[in-house]
């Protein structure tokens, strides 16, 4: 199963989006740095792109509260560090959004059902949800989909092929007919499982608004 697998726009009915690098511009590394900088040096043992503990995959799915999770994290660190700067290390992931992608995202709904699927947690919602209000304006954002998907508050995460298949049954989407895009390859491995055309952008070689150019 290819993951570079472009569909023809009259094979799709609905198209489910990856948030961070898709639309909201992301550093996977900026979180290692910054906890190098707080002397923790084993940060991407733990977490990374690719994989991460359970630790993480609680707090993703909702399993964990904000409080237990940066108390958890905070034992990682040397003594001295606060939580507060605990907290900031693990939101510098989060940079910004180009307006441009979301009025894409728009001018896709004119033609397909649209949805967002995100892999993320209440913390970073409450950051991002802010640089997005200030940036375009939160109302806007959420208006370009039918639905926005957050795993904690969905209770289900990518990559498993059931998460697919859960969102689409929500909304009565034929798997078949629809187009995943997600910038981890993984995510989209396990989308492909499910039987949704499929596709992996590979950042920051391809943007997402030039490569679907085509659909609109």
């Amino acid at each position: 199963m290819s993951t570079k697998q472009l569909p023809n726009p009259q094979d799709l009915d609905a198209i489910i989006l990856d948030f961070g690098g898709v639309l909201f511009d992301i550093d996977y590394f900026a979180p290692h740095r910054a906890f190098q900088d707080l002397g923790m040096n084993n940060f991407q043992e733990i977490y990374s792109q690719a994989s991460q503990t359970d630790l993480f995959d609680r707090l993703e799915t909702g399993n964990i509260s904000n409080k237990d999770f940066i108390d958890a994290l905070h034992q990682y660190v040397p003594e001295g560090v606060t939580k507060e700067q605990v907290l900031h290390a693990w939101n510098v992931i989060l940079l910004d959004i180009p307006k441009a992608r979301v009025d894409f995202v728009h001018q896709l709904k004119d033609k397909y059902r649209m949805f967002l699927l995100s892999n993320t947690n209440a913390i970073h919602v409450a950051e991002f949800e802010q640089i997005i209000d200030r940036r375009m304006g939160l109302d806007y954002f959420r208006a370009g989909f039918d639905k926005v998907h957050y795993s904690n508050v969905l209770g289900k995460k990518k990559p498993y092929p059931e998460t697919y298949l859960h969102v689409c049954a929500l909304h009565g989407l034929d798997p078949k007919r629809t187009l995943f895009v997600d910038d981890s390859v993984q995510h989209v491995e396990g989308a492909l499982k499910a039987g949704l055309h499929s596709y992996h952008l590979e950042l920051p070689e391809e943007e997402f608004t030039e490569v679907f150019s085509y659909l609109v």
